[in-house]
């Protein structure tokens, strides 16, 4: 057996830097980080790890990673796969932008063959990005799901999709009825959660487009399937939250009709969160549920602004979803850079390294993953990413000299894309290398 040791600039959080802790995070400016078996086994400073590096009994393969930043794998909370053909398209809000591009587009996913190369696509891209694990949405159709799964195996990805429940409000062809929404996602949880690094998430698309009655069964599989995920949307347009109180008269507001269904809870993710009261976030707060944070697409939809400094009041987990194709790009990078001006313009201040945090061991707790990713302890499974500090003319100029962490990490939140990935590492094996993609098939 060999041990990989990646030599380089490392960083990863151990805590969310907003807590004040000296220690949240963990800065290596000459590092090693030890991947064995898929595995971290050790990282520290080279200085300290040479010496577990030359005890080893086994050989050792040693990667140089210069001029660049070796980081835990991105993580993205809310985003959907079938949807990669619609981005940047132009023009409406959220329940128009379902009409004119969603819907049609998500019609074609009965075809087990387009959901395969859509699949293959937008998992390539992720990688491309720097993301290593995401919360996605599939279609109506049982086939999407299937396809996406069997396509995350080949590059081994932590992924957790979904087949979408909608029974109401959308074209006949993207309807399942209560029952048949529950059988079909009992099905796909019975064929693919827990296998390998696979998880399956429940999912209702938002309250509109289901009935109560398939909104109890949505409740009946969270309760009947411990361990699996429920996946949302919530409060993400004004138009939305005014129809989700027409639909649901005797609710107090959008975020109990899914509490009186049974759909809260630590692995509830809801997307958005954008225009919720006191009550709601409370709620959210209590009943341990988190939040994904998707500012490219508020801001290119016109949701609205995110409000960060509530959900740290309250002690809301976050993390950030890209939201594709609301949203206009699959870097999280890109996502950290429209989070940091949505939260300007809220009047708030975001760290570089509270952002970092939030699009990596962040995004971990809110899918109650951090035990197995989001940091590079030992035991963790090793994906990660090693940014380049010379991938673009600006970037190289921005790096150049003798600058903190701090500042070389915000130029590349502020100024870097999938341009910014060198390379991505998936359970210790590299899956893309800048211009050089490793899997072909």
């Amino acid at each position: 057996m060999t041990i990989k040791a990646h030599h380089g600039e490392i960083l990863h959080c151990l805590e969310d830097p907003s807590s004040g802790d000296d220690g949240a995070w963990e800065y290596l400016k000459d590092g090693i980080l030890i991947v064995e078996d898929g595995y971290v086994s050790g990282c520290g400073s080279a200085a300290d790890m040479w010496a577990e590096v030359r005890k080893a009994a086994t050989d050792i393969e040693m990667i140089e990673h210069p001029n660049g930043l070796i980081i835990p794998g991105m993580i993205d909370t809310h985003t959907h796969f079938p949807q990669c053909e619609i981005i940047a398209s132009y023009g409406t809000q959220l329940i128009e932008w379902l009409e004119t591009y969603t819907f049609p587009v998500e019609m074609g996913f009965s075809d087990s063959q387009k959901s395969h190369r859509i699949a293959k696509f937008f998992l390539r891209e992720l990688l491309r990005n720097g993301t290593t694990t995401a919360l996605v949405f599939g279609t109506v159709h049982s086939q999407s799901v299937d396809a996406f799964f069997e396509e995350a195996q080949q590059f081994n990805q932590r992924m957790i999709c979904g087949k979408v429940m909608m029974d109401r409000h959308a074209p006949d062809g993207l309807l399942d009825t209560p029952e048949s929404g529950y059988t079909q996602s009992a099905d796909l949880i019975k064929r693919w959660h827990g296998k390998g690094r696979l998880g399956y998430a429940v999912t209702p698309r938002f309250a509109p487009t289901s009935t109560s009655e398939q909104l109890t069964m949505a409740g009946k599989l969270v309760e009947n399937f411990p361990g699996v995920h429920l996946h949302t949307h919530l409060s993400e347009n004004l138009r939305e939250c005014q129809w989700v109180k027409e639909l649901f008269p005797s609710c107090e507001d959008y975020l109990d009709v899914y509490d009186r269904h049974g759909l809260l809870g630590r692995r509830s993710v809801f997307a958005h969160g954008i225009h919720l009261c006191e009550r709601e976030w409370n709620r959210l707060a209590h009943s341990g549920s988190n939040l994904s944070f998707c500012p490219t697409s508020n801001l290119f939809i016109g949701s609205g602004l995110f409000d960060l400094n509530s959900a740290d009041k309250y002690g809301v987990r976050i993390g950030l979803g890209t939201d594709i194709g609301g949203g206009d790009s699959l870097s999280l990078l890109r996502t950290i850079n429209e989070a940091y001006k949505v939260q300007q313009l809220k009047g708030n201040h975001l760290a570089p390294m509270r952002s970092f945090y939030l699009a990596t061991l962040g995004g971990a707790r809110t899918l109650d993953l951090d035990s197995s990713i989001g940091n590079f302890e030992i035991g963790k499974e090793a994906d990660f990413v090693v940014l380049d500090y010379a991938s673009t003319p600006l970037i190289e100029m921005r790096c150049a000299g003798n600058r903190s962490i701090q500042e070389k990490l915000f130029v590349l939140e502020m100024l870097g894309d999938d341009r910014a990935v060198r390379e991505t590492w998936v359970m210790g094996e590299c899956q893309y290398r800048k211009a050089v993609e490793i899997k072909s098939q």
